[in-house]
């Protein structure tokens, strides 16, 4: 049996500006932008690996989360706290001197972990950890 990753979710508090942070600064292609009910779906990811897929949402769309969870999801949100990504690349610095160019949160130069990875860290417009590792 085979299985992968097809699609990841992560929260978004502004669709237009995470569209700009994940099309226009990690440069994903767009796949989907679906409105319904004055919310919106945006699906992105890599162009050249088609089958890999970040779905941006209204947390607010789930309709089994009460006021109080959308509450506390909103203030984790604010705080980073939420939810994450981890992305690879060949080329750390070149993608750090690109996404800190933007107008993001930088949490973490590029750095040499101790569990042998070399990273850096930002926030996306909604406040979500995107860490993007070097490849080896």
């Amino acid at each position: 049996m085979t299985i992968t990753i097809h699609s990841s979710f992560l929260p978004h508090t502004d669709p237009e500006a995470s569209l700009a942070f994940y099309r226009d600064t990690l440069g994903f292609e767009v796949r989907n932008d679906v409105g319904y009910n004055g919310m919106r779906w945006i699906t992105v990811g890599p162009a050249e690996h088609p089958g890999i897929n970040i779905v941006l949402y209204p947390p607010a769309a789930d309709p089994g989360v009460t006021e109080d969870e959308k509450r506390t999801i909103a203030e984790m949100m604010a705080k980073g706290t939420y939810a994450s990504v981890l992305l690879a690349t060949e080329d750390l610095d070149g993608a750090f001197a690109t996404v800190s160019a933007a107008d993001v949160e930088i949490v973490q130069e590029p750095t040499e972990q101790p569990y042998g990875v070399r990273d850096c860290a930002v926030r996306d417009p909604a406040g979500n950890m995107v860490r993007i590792q070097q490849l080896r």
